[in-house]
């Protein structure tokens, strides 16, 4: 018996090092003070980032319902019953440099993208959506491996939530010859998992950072922030928009709808594309995510030609069939006589020149 509560607490001691090593690092509470004090959608005295709304958080949350809680440590009734459409991609499939315009979804948030001869990866997750192996885990395996990618110029985290930000995968590209642009304080959780601090930079809302003839933008959000209870709000998150010489893109990042995708259009559009998160809504959590009606506004708010769809067919993070936002938004916007684009995981897209087509019409659960 000895033996095994020995066991037992050696084992629970690995599984706690292991979840405080995929939370990472925060700045103090006495470092963030000194930098971030003075800016506006920063409270001195909660030490925390602000929303430019306030969060609406009704009794249905995430743990509500059926199945409850535990749908993150199992297969939930609503993911699809047979793996989603996808393109194997090997370091092969990969010219050896970039396009002027091209973008591969691998699932969920994460995009490879590349613009003015410079691969950018957005939000790469290629595991799971949580601190432990097996939380949250996708439908499916992502087209490619990290260790298939090409050369990756610029990595861009939207926000610190898991299913954003993967500690595993900054650790892989930690070594490597690469900028990462985060949000304020996230900078922190990546140099614990080995990035340099002089390959970090950190960005405020309406703060820009520029690489060869490409520039991305920082802009507001309404959403949050936190890898743990003890640590919501603690870091910045953020939408962007990214520049080049002859596109001009918008991405929303996680984020609920209001009048800030207005003042994003006015002050920075129009828009070549819109990457638009289309899923995880729910009535417990209205300005958290969007609907998908509104991610249609979206699109006519900061006037962009096409929408291309990010946030789905990945993970189940709220109480409703995996292809359920797709089907609606796709519907909304044919209504709406907006171009949308719709690649299968791993397929090369030029938007507004490829073909795409409706993958999730053909499947059958």
């Amino acid at each position: 018996m000895a033996i095994i509560l020995v066991v037992i607490l050696m084992l629970s001691l690995l599984v706690v090092i292991y979840v405080n090593d995929q939370i990472g690092d925060r700045y103090t509470e006495a470092v963030s003070q000194r930098k971030f004090a003075n800016i506006p959608y920063y409270d001195k005295s909660l030490n925390e980032f602000i929303s430019p709304e306030k969060l609406i958080m009704a009794k249905e949350r995430t743990t509500g319902g059926n199945p409850g809680f535990l749908r993150f440590f199992k297969r939930s009734p609503y993911a699809p019953e047979t793996e989603l459409p996808i393109k194997k991609l090997q370091r092969s499939d990969f010219s050896e440099s970039s396009g002027d315009f091209a973008v591969y979804w691998f699932g969920h948030s994460t995009v490879l993208m590349e613009l003015d001869g410079q691969r950018i990866l957005m939000d790469p997750v290629f595991e799971n959506a949580g601190p432990l192996p097996g939380i949250t885990k996708r439908f499916g395996n992502p087209p490619a491996k990290r260790e298939d990618l090409p050369k990756i110029d610029v990595l861009v985290i939207t926000h610190d939530h898991y299913d954003h930000l993967e500690a595993n995968t900054i650790k892989y590209f930690a070594p490597m010859a690469i900028k990462f642009i985060v949000p304020l304080g996230v900078g922190a959780r990546l140099v614990s998992w080995g990035v340099s601090k002089d390959k970090i930079i950190e960005l405020g809302w309406h703060e820009s950072y520029e690489f060869g003839s490409a520039e991305i933008t920082a802009v507001p959000g309404v959403h949050y922030s936190g890898r743990s209870n003890k640590d919501r709000n603690k870091t910045l998150w953020a939408s962007y928009v990214i520049k080049g010489a002859q596109k001009t893109l918008f991405w929303s990042g996680d984020t609920g709808y209001s009048n800030h995708f207005k003042q994003i259009g006015a002050k920075y559009g129009p828009f070549d594309v819109a990457f638009v998160e289309i899923d995880a809504w729910n009535n417990g959590w209205p300005n958290t995510h969007l609907f998908p009606n509104q991610a249609i506004k979206v699109i006519q708010d900061v006037g962009a030609k096409l929408l291309f769809p990010i946030h789905l067919g990945t993970f189940d993070l709220a109480l409703h069939p995996w292809n359920e936002s797709i089907q609606m938004v796709s519907e909304l916007a044919d209504k709406s006589q907006i171009g949308i684009i719709t690649p299968i995981m791993g397929q090369k897209v030029i938007p507004g020149t490829t073909r795409t087509i409706r993958w999730w019409q053909q499947i059958v659960d």
